[in-house]
């Protein structure tokens, strides 16, 4: 009886996820989330520059306090996410980051925001960020099919492109009329918008294996590892993406300070390139699946390396006087480059990973590629202060093309479509032991 309602659930879906309810509830999500997360994405280095009036190597800080949960918590939360539910974690993120995010126009009425609490509530948010994202990434090949990933990873960064187009505009005009800190609300309601539509999910899942501790939690991670670090594609996709973000995240840390500091530009003028400069996020959503059917899976993951690369070496290349088009051009380049690169190797990771591996594969490469962010952005930080902000963002521009020696190496370029990677690098199953007589 469940065979039967499985296949006509399946049919009444189709090949399209339009008509799939409960994708279209992550979707939704993930949408909301998207949309206020670009606000404090610009309020909070905003806040920390203009209300609390921090030093350059500070704004450096607070984007290290935000992903250096990546590296301390990631590889347990992998392990955490295969024991557990997967939905319960999305809601709980989702909610936790609200009251985290919440507290800070609170303290700011109360005449009571500083630093060290700005580092708290980064650090919060990276930590159920981090639970978040492993569970999400893990959650998704549950509700579709391996032939639907590409499909459902490209409508998921749709909705995170869509957000990054609208949202720094509309972030700008928040901030530019209500302050930062009370512009920070929008994203605490956003997420608890997000935890509303997870919450209406139906499919059920099934149960968890079960759980274990001491020894068996450091086994399991050491699994992870082994895992993508023996593959011989995964972890070649490691290497590419954690470059890459060392690299971007010095250019970040450092970025909106050097827009308002050295090019003289105002909160609205920053959200205004941003959105439209984010449109590569868009475009390059909406076109992976086709440019993924028309060159092959993999040589789209290479092309988004490539273009990436050359939107991060205009950054630096904008003048004092006129920087508006060629920032625009910059971001539409890396925007679009890195989507069509992320939608491509994620899908190829989820389908060539057995399912019981999914949370410790995530959460190891998020542990990887994540991981070098608080890095980068220390290192943006700590440069910017010492050599100049624009030496710092040729530096970090330089370092974004080392990713293409990797995706060359890896050998994914050639691979066609998602089920060539699954017969290629999906581990066949071991047969289970003969029964001793």
């Amino acid at each position: 009886m469940e065979i039967t309602r499985s296949i006509a659930a399946r049919r009444r879906e189709g090949k399209s996820l339009w008509r799939h309810r409960d994708f279209v509830r992550l979707w939704s999500a993930e949408s909301v989330s998207r949309f206020g997360s670009q606000v404090s994405l610009l309020a909070l280095p905003l806040i920390a520059i203009t209300v609390l009036h921090t030093s350059t190597f500070q704004v450096g800080l607070l984007s290290t306090m935000e992903f250096l949960p990546f590296v301390l918590v990631g590889l347990p939360a992998g392990v955490w996410v295969d024991r557990l539910r997967r939905r319960p974690v999305l809601i709980a993120g989702d909610l936790g980051r609200a009251l985290a995010l919440g507290s800070v126009p609170l303290a700011h009425l109360l005449g009571v925001l500083s630093m060290a609490q700005l580092y708290a509530v980064a650090f919060v948010t990276g930590v159920l960020t981090v639970f978040f994202d492993v569970a999400y990434q893990s959650y998704l090949p549950r509700l579709v099919r391996p032939d639907q990933l590409v499909e459902g990873n490209a409508k998921l960064e749709i909705s995170s492109s869509g957000a990054s187009i609208a949202g720094p505009g509309l972030a700008g005009l928040l901030i530019q009329a209500f302050t930062a800190p009370l512009a920070v609300l929008v994203d605490a309601i956003s997420f608890v918008a997000s935890a509303g539509f997870i919450g209406r999910i139906r499919r059920p899942e099934p149960p968890p294996p079960p759980a274990s501790g001491g020894p068996g939690m450091r086994r399991e991670i050491a699994e992870g590892l082994r895992h993508v670090l023996g593959h011989p594609l995964l972890r070649w996709i490691a290497a590419s993406t954690g470059t890459f973000n060392l690299f971007s995240s010095m250019t970040q840390a450092i970025l909106v300070l050097y827009l308002v500091r050295r090019l003289g530009m105002s909160a609205g003028l920053i959200g205004l390139v941003m959105t439209v400069g984010n449109a590569g996020w868009l475009i390059g959503a909406a076109g992976s699946g086709r440019l993924s059917h028309r060159t092959g899976v993999g040589a789209a993951v290479l092309a988004g390396t490539v273009v990436g690369s050359a939107g991060a070496l205009l950054v630096p290349l904008a003048p004092a006087s006129g920087p508006v088009p060629l920032l625009i051009a910059a971001m539409c380049l890396q925007s679009f480059g890195t989507t069509v690169y992320n939608i491509g190797q994620l899908s190829v990771r989820q389908a060539i990973t057995p399912e019981r591996l999914h949370g410790r594969m995530n959460a190891t490469m998020r542990f990887m590629v994540w991981g070098t962010m608080p890095l980068g952005s220390a290192l943006g930080g700590a440069l910017g202060q010492a050599v100049g902000l624009r030496p710092t963002l040729w530096i970090a521009a330089l370092g974004t093309v080392v990713p293409i020696g990797a995706v060359l190496a890896s050998r994914i370029w050639s691979l066609r479509t998602v089920e060539e990677a699954v017969a290629r690098f999906l581990p066949v199953p071991s047969p289970p032991p003969t029964p001793a007589n």
